[in-house]
C-alpha cells in the first residue's frame, strides 16, 4: 500500500489558504483524493525517516509548499515511468530549491541552481514517490538531511537520494498547474492559476502523446480522445480496448485474403480503425490511471501480432492471386521488421544507460557521432517543423507503416502493399542503423554488460558446449552466424530457381557457420556495437529456417507461421527487458536459438523438413502460452497469497 508524507516543517508552513487550512492539511486532503488511503504529516525529515523505514510499499514525499492540482499528484502517485519518480518544473528556482538536469526523462544531476548552470533543465517540483527498492536509500538520505539545516527539508532529501545513485525519474506538468510558493502572493496567483484550468478537460488532452508520429497526431490524435472518453463512461478498460483493435486487425487480414476491391477497401478501413483503438487503449490508461505490467506487455505483444496477422492476410491474398511470392513478401517483412525492433530496442536501452553516465564520459562534442548527437538534439527540440516531421517519418514507425499498408491495398494490392513495406523499411533500417552505429561509437557504453546476455542472446544448449572464444568479440561473430543463414538461403533461392535441388552438404556447413556465433558467448560484451548481437541472432536463427524450408519443400505459409512464432518468442524477451520483468518462466524449455536450429537441420537432413518445423513451432508455441499463464496468472496468484516482506512494485503503462 502507498504511504504519502507531507512535510510540514517548510518554510510555507505558515501560509493559509482562504478559508484558513494550512497547506500542510490541504496537500494531505488532496492526497487522499488521488486515491492514496495513508497520508501521514511529518515535522521533519527525521520523523520521516522512521516512518520509510517502516514502509513495505511506495512512499511519496511532498513539501507543504506545493500547489497544484489533485490530478497532478494523481499522475505522480500513478506514474508509470519508473518506481521512483519526482515532480520536475520549469519555475525559476527560489533560494533553497534545487535544479535538476535531466536525460531522456532520467534525473541525471541536482544540486543548486548556481552548480548546475545552464545546464540545469528544471527544478525539483517539491514531490516525489519513492518505489519499495529504494526505501533504504529514502530513509538515509532523511536522516542525513534532518542533520542539515540549511534551505527546504524536501530539497535536501531530493538531493541527497540523488547523491546516493538513485534512479529517479522526471515528471513534467503539462496543460496543468503546479508551483511551489513561500509568499502570501506566491500562494494567491497559484490558486487562482489552479482555478482558471478545467482539470477533466486537461487530463482528457494528456492522454495523447506529447510527442507522437505524423500521422498518428494529424489523423489519429485529433479525435481518438472522444473514443477514449466514450470508452471511459462505457467502462471499458485498456485491456479490453486493445482485444477488440485485435478482432479489428484480424477481420482486416482476412478480408485482404479475399479477392475484390469492396474487400480491400473494407480491409483497409478496417485496419485504419484498428489502429485508432490501438492508439486509444494507451489513451485510456493515461485517461483513467489504469496502468498494470500486464496490460504494457499485452500492448507490446499485441501491436506485433496485429501487424504480422495482416502481413499474413496480404501474402495469403496476393497468392492467391497468383502472385507466386505471396508469402515469400510477408516472412520478408516480418524477419525484416522483427530485426529492426531488436535494434530499436537495444538502442533505445543503450541511450538510457547512456544517460545515466557522467556526462564527461558520454558528451565529448567531438567526431561525427558527436556532431550527429547535437544535431538530432536540435532538430528534436524544434517540434513542429519541417525538419522535425521528416526525421520522425523517415524511421517508418508504426502510424506509417499502417497507414502504408491501408492507401497501398486499397489503391492497388496485396502485392504494392507488401513490396511498399519491405522498399520503405529497408531504406529506414539503413538509415537509422548508419546514424545509430555512429552515434553508438562515439557513446560507447557497453549496454550488454549491464544485462544478463545469456538471457537476451537467447542461448540454448549447444553454446554452452562450445569453447569459449575472445577474439575477434561477440558482434563479429554474431553477424557471421547471419551470414550462414544468408548463404544457404541465396543458395536455396537459386536452386529453386533452376528447379534443383539444394545440396545436401549445404545444409550442415551453414548450421556449422551459424554456430559459430556462439562462440562469442561467453565472452566480454562490452563493446560500443555489442547492442547489435541480440539483432544479429534473431536475423541469424529466422534466415536459416527460412532457408532449410525452402531446401526442405515446407510449404511458405508454415514457414511463416515458425518464424511468427519464434518472433512471439523474442519479443517476449524484449517486451519484458523494456517492462522491467523478469525472464520467462519457461525460458529453458525453448531450447535457445542454437537448439532450435539444430533440431531444424537435423529434421531437414532426415527428410521431415515440414513435420519438424510443424512440430517444433507448435511445442514453441504451447511453451510460450503455458510461460504465459505462469507469469500472469499463477506466479502472481501465488504472491498475493503469501505475505510479502516488501510490498508495492513497478507499473508499467497497458
Amino acid at each position: 500500500m502507498t504511504l504519502a508524507i507531507v512535510l510540514a516543517g517548510e518554510p510555507a508552513a505558515s501560509l493559509r489558504t482562504g478559508g484558513g487550512e494550512s497547506l500542510a492539511d490541504r496537500l494531505a486532503g488532496q492526497w487522499r483524493r488521488a486515491g492514496v488511503a495513508d497520508v501521514r504529516v511529518a515535522a521533519d525529515p527525521g520523523e520521516l525517516a522512521a516512518l520509510a523505514a517502516a514502509a513495505t510499499g511506495p512512499v511519496i514525499v511532498s513539501g507543504a509548499d506545493l500547489v497544484a492540482h489533485t490530478a497532478v499528484l494523481k499522475h505522480l502517485a500513478t506514474s508509470p515511468v519508473g518506481p521512483t519518480v519526482a515532480l520536475v518544473l520549469t519555475d525559476p528556482p527560489a533560494p533553497g530549491q534545487v535544479a535538476v538536469r535531466e536525460e531522456r526523462g532520467q534525473v541525471v544531476a541536482a544540486g543548486p541552481p548556481g552548480e548546475l548552470g545552464e545546464a540545469a533543465t528544471g527544478i525539483f517540483g517539491g514531490a516525489l514517490r519513492v518505489g519499495p527498492a529504494d526505501l533504504p536509500a529514502l530513509a538515509a538520505a532523511a536522516r542525513a538531511a534532518a542533520a542539515a539545516a540549511d534551505g527546504s527539508a524536501v530539497d535536501r532529501l531530493f538531493a541527497e537520494l540523488t547523491a546516493r545513485g538513485t534512479l529517479t525519474f522526471a515528471h513534467r506538468v503539462r496543460l496543468l498547474v503546479a508551483h511551489r510558493v513561500t509568499t502570501p502572493a506566491e500562494l494567491a496567483a497559484a490558486e487562482a492559476a489552479v482555478a482558471a484550468v478545467d482539470e477533466d478537460k486537461a487530463e482528457l488532452r494528456l492522454s495523447v502523446k506529447e510527442r507522437d508520429d505524423f500521422f498518428t497526431t494529424f489523423f489519429v490524435s485529433t479525435w481518438s480522445p472522444y473514443v477514449t472518453r466514450t470508452a471511459a463512461r462505457l467502462g471499458l478498460g485498456p485491456t479490453a480496448v486493445t482485444m477488440i483493435s485485435v478482432l479489428f486487425a484480424v477481420a482486416a487480414a482476412v478480408l485482404f485474403g479475399v479477392d475484390g476491391r469492396p474487400a480491400l477497401v473494407a480491409g483497409a478501413a478496417l485496419l485504419y480503425l484498428g489502429f485508432v483503438l490501438d492508439c486509444v487503449d494507451g489513451q485510456l490508461a493515461r485517461y483513467t490511471r489504469r496502468f498494470s505490467a500486464w496490460g504494457g506487455w499485452l500492448d507490446t505483444m499485441a501491436d506485433r501480432a496485429k501487424e504480422y496477422l495482416v502481413y499474413a492476410g496480404l501474402g495469403y491474398g496476393a497468392t492467391h492471386a497468383g502472385f507466386r511470392y505471396g508469402w515469400a513478401l510477408a516472412i520478408a517483412a516480418m524477419t525484416l521488421q522483427t530485426v529492426r525492433h531488436m535494434t530499436d530496442t537495444w538502442y533505445g536501452v543503450l541511450h538510457d544507460e547512456a544517460a545515466r553516465r557522467p556526462r564527461a564520459a558520454t558528451t565529448d562534442a567531438g567526431g561525427l557521432g558527436g556532431r550527429l548527437n547535437a544535431a538530432s538534439t536540435r532538430v528534436q527540440a524544434d517540434t513542429g517543423s519541417v525538419s522535425y516531421w521528416l526525421k520522425r517519418t523517415v524511421v517508418f514507425p508504426i502510424g506509417e507503416r499502417w497507414a502504408l499498408i491501408a492507401l497501398t491495398v486499397a489503391l492497388f494490392d496485396q502485392r504494392v502493399a507488401l513490396c511498399a513495406v519491405l522498399v520503405w523499411g529497408v531504406l529506414a533500417f539503413a538509415y537509422t542503423g548508419a546514424l545509430r552505429t555512429l552515434r553508438a561509437r562515439w557513446m560507447r557504453v557497453p549496454v550488454m554488460s549491464t544485462v544478463d546476455a545469456t538471457l537476451h542472446r537467447d542461448d540454448g544448449p549447444l553454446v554452452r558446449w562450445l569453447p569459449p572464444l575472445r577474439r575477434p568479440g561477440p558482434l563479429p561473430l554474431a553477424v557471421l552466424g547471419v551470414l550462414g543463414g544468408a548463404a544457404l538461403l541465396v543458395k536455396g533461392l537459386l536452386a529453386a530457381r533452376a528447379d534443383e535441388a539444394a545440396p545436401g552438404w549445404a545444409v550442415p556447413l551453414a548450421l556449422l557457420v551459424l554456430l559459430a556465433a556462439g562462440l562469442g558467448a561467453r565472452a566480454a560484451h562490452d563493446g560500443p556495437l555489442d547492442w547489435l548481437v541480440p539483432a544479429a541472432l534473431r536475423a541469424g536463427e529466422y534466415l536459416y529456417a527460412i532457408a532449410l524450408g525452402l531446401a526442405g519443400g515446407v510449404p511458405a505459409w508454415l514457414i511463416f507461421g515458425y518464424v511468427f512464432v519464434l518472433t512471439l518468442h523474442h519479443y517476449d524477451l524484449t517486451a519484458r527487458l523494456e517492462k522491467r520483468q523478469p525472464a520467462p518462466p519457461l525460458h529453458a524449455a525453448t531450447f535457445g536459438w542454437d537448439g532450435r536450429s539444430a533440431l531444424l537441420a537435423v529434421a531437414s537432413f532426415a527428410g521431415f523438413a515440414s513435420i519438424g518445423m510443424a512440430t517444433l513451432g507448435t511445442y514453441l508455441l504451447v511453451v510460450f502460452v503455458a510461460s504465459v499463464v505462469l507469469a500472469w496468472v499463477v506466479l502472481p496468484a501465488r504472491t498475493r497469497r503469501t505475505p510479502p516482506t516488501v510490498g508495492g512494485g513497478d507499473r508499467v503503462p497497458g
